[in-house]
């Protein structure tokens, strides 16, 4: 029997993506998911650096940096330019605008005041005081009616 070529084999079902979060958001994703990139970014964050200069930064060898600064850059979140034999690597936070946007939309913003969950722990800080205020002021008259 012959063996179908990969071309011919079924590819599976792709499935609906988020219209929120669009598979660009999630190679930023998927590109912050780990440590050693987080820490890449970080490093980057402080001014512009050359691979060697993060190799340097980091205990693993310098095809794994290489590796994460090419995801980095796939994803849009550094950008690379030649600079005579070096390769210096800039942060570029643009692809994380639509990741913040989503983020916003769970915890809400800053600025809606009470919205988002510093605003509504506010909220329910607030509520648990007033109860235990009306149990303790009708506390007494509950004791009174009761005797």
């Amino acid at each position: 029997m012959k063996r179908a070529s990969r071309s011919e084999r079924a590819l599976p079902a792709r499935r609906k993506r988020n219209c929120a979060v669009t598979l660009s958001v999630m190679d930023v994703f998927a590109a912050v998911a780990d440590p050693a990139r987080r820490e890449v970014m970080s490093a980057l964050a402080r001014g512009d650096l050359s691979a060697g200069e993060v190799a340097a930064l980091f205990p693993i060898s310098r095809p794994a940096v290489s590796r994460h600064l090419r995801v980095l850059r796939e994803a849009g979140l550094v950008r690379d330019e030649i600079v005579g034999r070096r390769r210096v690597y800039r942060l570029h936070l643009d692809e994380l605008a639509p990741v913040t946007a989503w983020l916003t939309t769970l915890t809400g913003s800053p600025a809606s005041g009470s919205g988002g969950w510093p605003g509504r722990l506010d909220a329910l800080e607030t509520e648990v005081r007033r109860t235990r205020r009306e149990r303790r002021t009708a506390s007494p008259q509950s004791q009174k009616e009761t005797a």
